[in-house]
């Protein structure tokens, strides 16, 4: 009788242990992560307009590099937007070189598309040198 009580703890706190795991995992750091797709916006606009629901399940949550010119800079939210498409939020400050005209690389989690500002959405970006 023991021994059956004893295997159900152990069971028990197994099955706890490997619950919290699953739940509490490290967040992800996209700065460090290797780009998974390298894609020019027009590229992307093209996906979304063909098929718009396979396009998202391959981009969202995937680390993605975007080359484009800056067309507005936030200081503010701390994010620019990207020849008016692709509006990135950044972690931290922006870097000092951002403004407006500028050609940049960035690298970014793809967040999705919302049609109603006719934008793209990246966050925890950061500039690729």
């Amino acid at each position: 009788m023991k021994k059956k009580i004893l295997i159900g703890i152990l069971i028990s706190a197994v099955i706890v242990i490997v619950f919290y795991g699953y739940i509490y995992q490290s967040h992800r750091d996209i700065s460090t992560e290797a780009a998974t797709y390298s894609i020019s916006i027009p590229e992307l606009e093209k996906e979304f307009t063909t098929n718009d629901s396979l396009a998202l399940l391959k981009y969202q949550d995937q680390t993605i590099e975007l080359k484009a010119q800056i067309t507005a800079v936030d200081i503010e939210n701390t994010a620019i937007i990207l020849d008016n498409k692709v509006f990135a939020t950044f972690n931290e400050s922006l870097p000092e070189n951002i403004l407006p005209g500028k050609t940049i690389t960035i690298k970014g989690r793809f967040l999705g598309y919302d049609d109603l500002l006719d934008e793209f959405k990246i966050d925890q970006s950061s500039v690729i040198r």
